[in-house]
């Protein structure tokens, strides 16, 4: 089932390559469409994948509202890098996804200076209009 809000004919995905994930036009949401998503804050994102939910808050350690923010500097100063459809399990369901990466320089205690940090988050936009799934987010 495809809970997303672009609707184009999904494959039938599980357990298919990437290649076969991939849809050629994109990005499938406008970046002044995500941005009004965006003006509800942390509450209109879904960290919608079990990797996602992982990598924010384990592994990066953020509250959704980071995410809000890396959202909006990937629009804003991101790399698009291609539109896929996205399962939130192997049996479903599925949304078509854009994906961006952003670079940030932020401080490294342990190497004690500045680094370029790359960030890659992918989203769609809930079939509803109302929230941002998003399905991935990480370095």
């Amino acid at each position: 089932k495809n809970v997303g809000l672009w609707q184009g004919r999904e494959p039938s995905i599980a357990g298919a390559p990437a290649a076969l994930r991939k849809i050629a036009k994109g990005p499938l949401y406008p970046r002044e469409q995500v941005e009004t998503v965006l003006t509800k804050g942390a509450t209109a994102v879904v960290l919608w994948t079990e990797d996602c939910n992982s990598d924010v808050v384990i592994k990066l350690g953020w509250e959704t509202a980071d995410v809000v923010e890396l959202v909006k500097h990937a629009l804003a100063n991101g790399r698009f890098t291609g539109s896929e459809w996205c399962d939130q399990r192997p049996w479903g369901p599925v949304a078509a996804c854009d994906a961006y990466s952003v670079k940030n320089i932020e401080w490294n205690v342990a190497a004690k200076k500045n680094l370029t940090v790359e960030y890659y988050v992918k989203f769609a936009i809930s079939k509803t209009g109302t929230h941002l799934l998003v399905t991935s987010c990480h370095v």
